[in-house]
């Protein structure tokens, strides 16, 4: 397994396994299974209603505690210090563990800076063992990054070859926050698994167009996490570890950067007031 290392030391796997949108009666075997190929990165969240499963997998797999790196988020709803605070407990009850290895906010709405608060706190009293954000686009990271005793060690965000956040990533690297991907397929939009750019680099390596399109987010020093409710896919994203892309690839892919989300802007008003609603 490959880490990379937080700004408290904290080494958090380059490669994790998300949940997003897996299904509570799946979520348990999908977990079991990724474990099992070994993936020792497990990214869930409130806003998921998956969390119970994802701690039962954890419990079953007899797998040591400490080796297995747990994410989870803060939902709006649930934003203040208040509400943030009783939530941390209620994850880690759902999730039925004593800390959780990295708790982001979900979103850059709401009471967040009272949000960060608690999840300071919670990290001072060993609850975390690191904390972050998510969804936080430059503007409202730097702005977060001064206002806080402990800055934030992760950033995760929309990111993969059609938009690679190259601004953020170089603030990220300003502030020492790890860059962290969601969506790294953009959910499979605008065809992205029959791109004949990354068909045509795929071959070259025996690779499919997933693993080319997550080694280049690897090689670029980009955490993913890759879901699948599909045990051969799991292995197969997990398979990226034994080629490195040539430079001219490196570069081909770079000019694919479309500079725009494939889903939606955070600066939507529509979108906000949607968000927000849930």
């Amino acid at each position: 397994m490959n880490f990379i290392e937080l700004s408290n030391g904290v080494k958090m796997p380059r490669i994790g396994f998300g949940v997003y949108q897996i299904k509570k009666n799946e979520c348990e075997r999908c977990v079991s299974d990724a474990l099992e190929i070994g993936y020792r990165l497990i990214d869930t969240a409130q806003a998921y209603y998956n969390e119970e499963e994802v701690g039962l997998a954890v419990k079953k797999s007899g797998i040591k505690r400490e080796d297995i790196f747990i994410t989870s988020k803060i939902w709006i709803s649930n934003e203040g210090y208040e509400k943030a605070r009783r939530s941390i407990d209620e994850s880690l009850r759902r999730l039925n563990l004593d800390y959780i290895d990295l708790l982001l906010i979900h979103q850059p709405f709401g009471d967040y800076y009272g949000t960060y608060r608690a999840m300071e706190e919670a990290y001072k009293n060993d609850k975390l063992r690191a904390i972050g954000v998510s969804n936080f686009y430059p503007d409202r990271l730097i702005d977060i990054c001064k206002f806080v005793d402990i800055k934030p060690m992760v950033n995760q965000i929309e990111t993969h070859v059609f938009n690679q956040q190259k601004e953020s990533h170089e603030i990220m690297n300003r502030y020492n926050i790890v860059h962290e991907s969601w969506g790294p397929f953009a959910e499979g939009r605008k065809n992205f698994f029959d791109n004949k750019i990354l068909m045509d680099i795929g071959k070259k390596y025996n690779k499919t167009v997933g693993q080319v399109a997550l080694r280049f987010l690897f090689e670029n020093d980009i955490v993913v996490i890759p879901k699948s409710v599909h045990k051969d896919r799991m292995q197969e994203n997990f398979d990226i570890f034994d080629f490195e892309l040539e430079k001219d690839d490196l570069e081909i892919i770079k000019n694919m950067d479309e500079r725009e989300s494939a889903f939606f802007s955070h600066y939507d008003s529509q979108m906000v007031e949607w968000l927000t609603s849930v």
